[in-house]
């Protein structure tokens, strides 16, 4: 898309003084000169417009009306610097021509989910909270538009000289693959590490796709991969910095702003940062006053590690409950795309914030997300990185990426949510070791609306008095509120105890 140029004009300030301006219609940018003494642009904050600043234009200190000349100096300027945008943003690997192609393509192999406002986290986090359930997707994420759209291409250009399909992925990228390869008729081979959950390891099965386990991990499985797509002849997909792929992802972005035209912002997780480039893509073409936020777990900020770089660079990697967005590195395709389109990356630092969000989104709306895929809703929770002045009172969408959760992890996820929100708490208490010494301290709890979840007696670690035995409880509250009651009851009956704070 090519930005609108508008003429510059002379106005006068309160002062009287006269005031050149001249603006590139970017939707990202303005350019300015006041007073005709300016020596350089105004400094453009985004990374698409950084590379507008070059050597200041030559602009007359004078004070009297600027001349001719000064005016048609600065009006080249600019055009050099447009026609240099426009150059770079024609070299990108993915344009919202691709998108729109990809969304013609994807009609009716994948499901047109819907945004719709959530009254409970709106008034939770004081914005208007627009949710895209792209879990509801027939595999459970958003992949499945890059997977369709990357075999259909790939149909297209190899015709019957494609012999199939190969990918590395422990999760949501080889569903999708497997699924559509086999209604498209496509072969996929899919190498998991041994590390892969088992559950999506027979998932893939299902869909008739040639499963194998090699690596400790999934850079050791992808170079597996690669070997194959040598010896067999295979085409190796990628899952997030593949072009089609990139392009199947941005058709979000279209229908965010089909679902909600007055969107203010777009908050994405970020991982390889195939996603978040799609959609930011999409979503300036068509609304360029609209903000794109990326979300990363701090535990692995690739992206955020990338800006600082100004090109990929590999990170160090944690365990993280937004498992989905761990990639060491994002892609270079990826990265080229989002640094043009995306305002900012914040990061969750806490996986407290990503606990909640799954705790919030099962009891308000009865979905469940996976952690990686509700990182952005996690990020406007109150505490978190979002929760601030310029989001406040905003139209604001949150794409739901995916729900592949396994129910052990579910289990986990759901008591680190309860604990983070003062809900569950666990203390140690020193009470009598004769008879009725523990009932008098359940029903000391029974009175105050505790409800005991776990019990547990301690006698050999314990140095005191011989008569007394120290007592763990997991108790269940309604909240910060109720846990200090609890507490100040138990001190008004003398226990000795220690509370495990996570307040």
């Amino acid at each position: 898309m090519i930005p609108n140029l508008r003429l510059c004009k002379l106005v006068r300030n309160s002062s009287g003084r006269a005031t050149l301006s001249m603006f590139l219609s970017t939707g990202r940018t303005s350019l300015s000169v006041s007073n005709c003494k300016s020596r350089r642009f105004s400094s453009p904050t985004t990374a698409a417009n950084s590379k507008l600043e070059k050597d200041p234009v030559p602009v007359p200190t004078s004070t009297s009306t600027p001349t001719a000349t000064a005016m048609e100096t600065l009006e080249e300027s600019v055009l050099a610097n447009k026609k240099k945008l426009k150059k770079e943003l024609e070299d990108l690997p993915v344009d919202y021509s691709d998108v729109s192609r990809a969304r013609v393509a994807i009609q009716g192999g994948v499901r047109r989910t819907e945004c719709f406002k959530s009254y409970f986290l709106s008034e939770l986090i004081g914005a208007n909270i627009y949710l895209k359930p792209e879990f509801q997707q027939f595999t459970g994420s958003f992949k499945e538009r890059g997977a369709r759209n990357a075999i259909l291409h790939l149909m297209r250009e190899k015709g019957s000289s494609l012999k199939g399909v190969i990918a590395a992925s422990a999760g949501n990228h080889a569903l999708a693959l497997a699924y559509h390869g086999r209604e498209l008729g496509v072969p996929v081979t899919v190498v998991m590490p041994k590390v892969a959950p088992l559950a999506k390891v027979d998932k893939c099965r299902k869909f008739d796709a040639r499963i194998i386990i090699e690596g400790a991990h999934i850079g050791e499985s992808k170079s597996y991969a690669e070997t194959l797509v040598k010896k067999e002849g295979l085409t190796y997909v990628n899952g997030y910095d593949d072009p089609p792929i990139i392009a199947g992802a941005g058709t979000i972005g279209v229908e965010i702003v089909e679902d909600v035209p007055d969107v203010d912002v777009v908050v994405v997780p970020v991982g390889g940062a195939g996603l978040i480039a799609g959609v930011s893509l999409a979503v300036k073409t068509l609304k360029p006053e609209c903000k794109v936020i990326g979300v990363e777990p701090a535990f692995c900020a690739s992206y955020t590690e990338a800006l600082k770089a100004n090109k990929p660079v590999p990170v160090g990697v944690q365990n993280t409950l937004a498992d989905g967005l761990a990639v060491p590195m994002v892609g270079s395709h990826a990265f080229e795309v989002a640094r043009h389109y995306v305002d900012e990356c914040v990061l969750v630092s806490s996986e407290k914030q990503i606990s909640l969000a799954v705790l919030r989104l099962i009891e308000n709306e009865k979905f469940v997300v996976e952690g990686g895929g509700c990182s952005g809703l996690a990020a406007l929770l109150p505490g978190s990185a979002l929760d601030r002045l310029d989001v406040k009172g905003k139209n604001v969408v949150v794409p739901l990426c995916g729900g592949n959760i396994d129910t052990t992890v579910l289990g986990r996820v759901l008591e680190r949510g309860l604990a983070a929100d003062c809900r569950l708490s666990s203390f140690y208490v020193t009470v009598s070791d004769r008879p009725g010494g523990i009932a008098n301290l359940t029903s000391l709890l029974g009175e105050h609306g505790a409800s005991i979840k776990d019990i547990y007696h301690e006698r050999a670690w314990l140095y005191s008095s011989v008569d007394q035995v120290q007592v763990k409880c997991v108790v269940e509250l309604n909240g910060k509120e109720h846990g200090e009651k609890v507490r100040n009851a138990l001190k008004a009956k003398g226990y000795d105890f220690s509370w495990d704070r996570r307040d």
